[in-house]
């Protein structure tokens, strides 16, 4: 029982340190299924925000990055399992999710927010939304901020794998609202054919316990090492512009500054 106890440390050590040596192999878990954050061309490849990010802090860390695709209420227990090294996929800094796992320094933050038809009269309030059918992606912070406020006052919250399939019920008349982040909502919703009578509909949400201080790398508990890397090539993506350009190139006018 000793012996297997010292293998297993001496595992956990292998893992952390080949995710930190220079032209070493990082892998990052996401889910590819919400653009402009992460998604996959027609022919496949990898592309959005956080790959863009990934890539460069990488870049920045001396190593090279490896993706790893799983479904979003999936990705703590994969990296808890060691399938990757880290969860690059838009995932934002709770108290709840650091019971489970640790972060990096926050990156960027995003706004939360209610789309709905353009006409329909709809407010993220629970006056407004008491008797409505309102989709969120399964295992999110929108999903947790929709549980919370809304559904306790009679809103019916409706969980989703896919964020794709909260807009194909949303258009198709099965919802009458989704909560997001207001970049992919934008980007994967409002910008095409199916969304041109939809838009944002009021304020941001606003629940930092719920909806955290930021966007952020999970990483696994006690993984410092790698934290420590991590977080220097962090600083050196944002002090080179890098995150303003690439916010600048994917989410336009939307601030993601950390303030």
């Amino acid at each position: 029982m000793k012996k297997l106890k010292i293998a297993l440390l001496l595992g956990c050590a292998v893992a952390s340190f080949s995710a930190l040596a220079d032209g070493s192999t990082l892998k990052f878990g996401l889910e590819a299924q919400y653009p402009p954050f992460e998604s996959k061309s027609a022919t496949g490849e990898l592309q959005g925000f956080d790959i863009d990010l990934g890539n460069a802090v990488c870049a920045a860390a001396g190593v090279k990055c490896d993706w790893y695709d799983t479904s979003f209420d999936g990705l703590i227990a994969a990296l808890q399992a060691r399938k990757f090294d880290a969860i690059n996929s838009a995932m934002n800094v709770t108290d709840k999710r650091r019971q489970a796992i640790d972060f990096t320094h926050v990156i960027y933050r995003v706004p939360t927010k209610l789309i709905a038809k353009k006409d329909s009269g709809l407010l993220p309030a629970t006056e407004s939304l008491k008797g409505k059918h309102i989709g969120v992606l399964q295992g999110s912070i929108q999903e947790s901020y929709a549980q919370a406020h809304w559904a306790p006052k009679g809103v019916d919250i409706v969980s989703y794998q896919d964020q794709n399939q909260v807009y194909l019920d949303l258009s198709s008349g099965r919802l009458d609202g989704t909560l997001v982040l207001a970049p992919a909502g934008q980007s994967g919703f409002l910008s095409r054919p199916d969304g041109k009578e939809y838009g944002f509909v009021g304020d941001a949400v606003r629940d930092d316990k719920i909806l955290g201080s930021g966007i952020a790398f999970g990483l696994r508990k006690g993984d410092t090492q790698l934290k420590e890397k991590l977080d220097v090539a962090i600083a050196k993506v944002q002090k080179d512009g890098v995150v303003k350009a690439l916010s600048k190139k994917y989410f336009g006018d939307i601030d993601v500054s950390v303030k």
